[in-house]
């Protein structure tokens, strides 16, 4: 495969994956269903401009067969006339409206088939219509229910960009938590043997022992004494 055919596969690849964080399925699918609305509206179009037509062909039938019907009238007068030549051509006026007649109700049948078969297809596409709007209702509120729990399944795990940097920051207040720790006991540590001194205590490292030892004693001396007190009550 040639460099400008991997590079037109490369771009296709990227802009349907691009198109595909793009689409939003409940607009794909309330853009479907008024295209469906839209071509019911056509169907109900050209329905009516088929009846309208259908209409005047049957005013035309109407109008040959009075011209027909007049012409045969004038025929019978004009033989109680004794004018047989006035009836031959109203006879033959009354051939030609009957003739109109047919041809008019021929057309008629072939518009009244195309107009039987736009309300079964109007009637078809209705139902369709009804269908998918049912089912467009179902998936949008499935998709919205699924949308619903990403997101909190997200917030929860810190997966979704809303709680990303949580789990960092508490990880970063734990290592300065122990940090400190680790120094208050290491400070603790050095005060204890004397390295670190409190600038207001004067006292030298033996003279601090000795206390200690005095305080230590004090306490002996007192648990002592509730322990006699104890034993004579």
């Amino acid at each position: 495969m040639s460099i400008l055919g991997r590079v037109a596969d490369l771009l296709q690849a990227k802009t349907q994956k691009l198109l595909d964080r793009l689409e939003d399925p409940n607009e794909t699918l309330d853009l479907s269903y008024e295209k469906m609305i839209s071509g019911l509206q056509e169907t109900k179009q050209h329905l009516a401009e088929v009846v309208t037509e259908q209409k005047v062909l049957e005013r035309q039938i109407q109008s040959a067969q009075q011209e027909a019907d007049q012409a045969q009238e004038n025929a019978r007068l004009a033989l109680q006339s004794s004018r047989e030549d006035l009836a031959r051509a109203a006879l033959s006026q009354r051939q030609a409206a009957l003739e109109k007649v047919d041809t008019l109700g021929k057309a008629r049948a072939n518009i009244a088939a195309q107009a039987d078969k736009l309300i079964g297809y109007q009637r078809t596409l209705e139902d369709r219509i009804e269908q998918f709007r049912t089912q467009k209702e179902v998936m949008k509120s499935s998709y919205a229910a699924a949308q619903a729990q990403v997101k909190v399944t997200e917030s929860i795990t810190g997966v979704g960009d809303h709680l990303s940097h949580v789990g960092d920051a508490m990880r970063r207040a734990e290592d300065k938590v122990s940090g400190m720790q680790a120094k208050a006991d290491a400070m603790s540590d050095l005060m204890q043997a004397g390295v670190l001194k409190d600038p207001l205590d004067h006292r030298s490292s033996v003279e601090r022992e000795l206390q200690n030892l005095r305080s230590n004693s004090n306490v002996d001396a007192e648990l002592e004494k509730l322990k006699a007190e104890l034993g004579k009550a």
